[in-house]
């Protein structure tokens, strides 16, 4: 698909977003607030679907994985500890034509990407030419068109790592210069300098007893997993390895926020701190990294739109970091990332704090302080990857479209269309009834307007797995037509097998 055509997309999914009470622009009848968004009736239904399958996936299913709920405000010093007052920084650069400030990081990666869509193009060409005689293998290995922009990103790639390894902030300048990045507003190369910038929002709290009353709020939930350790472990009776969960919020003061919700000021993790001995992260690094993109893929996702990134500068607590990205319509983006993050957290939180923060391991007969594994998982960029991927604009063999919204049936946010097909002859009340018995297990919608075709669309639309029509042969036999969103085949069943039928597509235990 070209740029143009996926820009498009990615306009058309953000528009269903508004039009069908999924996601709205947050104080929209003020202009709007840049970067904040709200989300509406069906969003929230689908952002807690999405929540609830990862906490049941993370916590019900694991025996030594434990949730909690840590507050937004911390104590500064937790922030001082975990490094984020001194380091957590974003390199910026602003155009001085257009006044548009950008992530330096940003405009090099996506540079680096437009050259590896060059390969897969002439990969495109090739395969075209070739057929099936085509090798993808060995054209790649031979080709020197490929060979020539293969070694041009390999080195623009070194050189990054190194500048951003070094904090080299004037190299990181001299690689947008030498890539000839221009500002995507003004068109032009009028750069700044590139100077780092601290993400964190900060407030003042008065009760505070120290001399400064600054206080943040948290750019992650994860501190609020360490500064907890002790107080999980003693009440919860886990051993090593064991692990804690958390949903929440974190804010961050993103200069460049953009591509809808995908970059926010205001977003939602879903992480898990795992801890183990020291010496074994490796291991467990590597079977959360397998048991995360294992995850993913029962969200529905196709192969090729999940890849896994290496790092190339692992943060600061780290040694070792992998992103798994998503192809949205604007490239592979990081969805998820799966840590090893030592023992530096809690070394740091026992150093500042002067309270131990170790595990006395009965089978060695010591005291240590665990090393961490972290999952990290975007709840928002999920959500955005679920309408990238189920979003479908089908024509129909009668020549008609539609739009679908091809989710998963067991995250839809509507469960099942409930219709009588006239309103009137006793099928509301009888349709009344049907609704009134399958609400208490399932998410219902119930539709008496408009035709019962415009009422299937709006369901489809929605991404409603199941529609179900009472009509007048229903008061006789007590039989339903039921419809299936991704067929659009119909059916009739009895009542009575209802909950059965549905159960067996959106029962989350059987992905």
């Amino acid at each position: 698909m070209s740029k143009e055509n996926t820009q498009n997309l990615f306009q058309e999914i953000i528009s269903h977003c508004k039009e069908y009470g999924f996601i709205f622009p947050s104080s929209e009848i003020y202009d709007g607030l840049s970067a904040v968004y709200d989300y509406g009736p069906y969003g929230i239904e689908l952002k807690n679907n999405i929540q609830q399958y990862w906490w049941k996936s993370m916590v019900q299913l694991h025996e030594n994985i434990v949730g909690i709920d840590a507050a937004i405000f911390m104590h500064p010093k937790t922030w001082k500890a975990s490094g984020h007052v001194d380091a957590f920084n974003d390199p910026l650069i602003d155009n001085k034509d257009s006044k548009k400030r950008y992530r330096a990081d940003v405009l090099i990666e996506e540079a680096m990407q437009k050259q590896e869509a060059k390969i897969e193009k002439e990969v495109e060409k090739a395969q075209k030419r070739f057929g099936d005689t085509f090798d993808k293998e060995m054209f790649l290995k031979t080709n020197p068109n490929v060979l020539r922009v293969r070694e041009k990103v390999d080195a623009t790639e070194a050189r990054f790592k190194a500048a951003l390894e070094a904090n080299d902030l004037a190299e990181i300048k001299q690689i947008i210069v030498d890539l000839e990045i221009v500002c995507p507003v003004s068109g032009t190369r009028n750069w700044t300098d590139v100077r780092q910038f601290n993400l964190m929002f900060a407030t003042e709290m008065g009760s505070l007893a120290e001399d400064s009353n600054t206080i943040y709020l948290r750019p992650e939930t994860a501190q609020g997993i360490f500064v907890n350790f002790l107080n999980v472990m003693n009440t919860s009776r886990q051993r090593i390895p064991f692990g804690i969960a958390q949903v929440g919020k974190a804010f961050r003061n993103e200069i460049v926020a953009r591509q809808f919700i995908f970059r926010t000021r205001e977003f939602e993790q879903m992480e898990m701190q795992f801890f183990v001995r020291p010496g074994e992260q490796k291991k467990w690094y590597e079977y959360w990294k397998e048991a995360r993109l294992k995850w993913h893929r029962t969200l529905g996702f196709k192969e090729t739109e999940l890849k896994y990134k290496d790092h190339l500068k692992t943060a600061h607590y780290a040694d070792a970091a992998v992103d798994i990205e998503f192809e949205f319509p604007f490239g592979f983006k990081e969805m998820e990332g799966i840590h090893s993050r030592t023992n530096y957290d809690l070394t740091q939180h026992q150093n500042m704090s002067g309270k131990k923060l170790q595990y006395f391991d009965p089978e060695l007969n010591e005291s240590y302080i665990p090393y961490v594994v972290e999952t990290s998982v975007g709840l928002n960029r999920t959500f955005l990857a679920l309408m990238c991927s189920g979003y479908k604009n089908e024509k129909l063999e009668d020549g008609s479209e539609r739009v679908v919204l091809a989710l998963p049936a067991f995250l839809a946010p509507v469960k099942i269309g409930v219709f009588p097909l006239v309103k009137k002859d006793g099928l509301p009340e009888k349709a009344r009834e049907i609704f009134d018995v399958l609400k208490f297990d399932h998410q219902c919608f119930y539709d008496e307007k408009d035709s019962i075709g415009k009422r299937y669309r709006r369901q489809d639309a929605l991404g409603t797995p199941f529609c179900i029509t009472v009509d007048h042969d229903t008061l006789v036999d007590n039989m339903v037509t039921i419809r299936d969103r991704d067929t659009m085949l119909q059916e009739r069943i009895s009542i009575e097998k209802l909950k059965e039928v549905v159960n067996a597509k959106v029962d989350w235990r059987r992905r």
